[in-house]
């Protein structure tokens, strides 16, 4: 009957044909892949690597506010007690 090389040539086969109709759509995606990519290690580098803060130029910056930073106002929440009730 077959070996075990017959199959696996068969089995490549039938995967060459099936895949054919899909390698546009696979190297379509790994090309957007790859650009999201150097682009977040572009932002990262302009960032500073990420370690830092960015200064107040930094995208996204209000004017007025060290490092870009805004404060937010809410309640602080103890996770170890049970929420009040109002």
């Amino acid at each position: 009957m077959f070996g075990m090389s017959e199959l696996a040539v068969i089995l490549l086969v039938i995967a060459v044909i099936v895949g054919v109709k899909k390698l546009p759509e696979l190297t379509r995606s790994a090309g957007k892949a790859a650009r999201i990519l150097k682009s977040e290690k572009q932002a990262l580098k302009e960032e500073g690597g990420g370690g830092t803060v960015p200064d107040a130029s930094a995208k996204g910056a209000r004017p007025g506010e060290p490092g870009g930073r805004r404060v937010v106002s809410g309640t602080i929440i103890n996770r170890d007690e049970p929420p009040a009730t109002s």
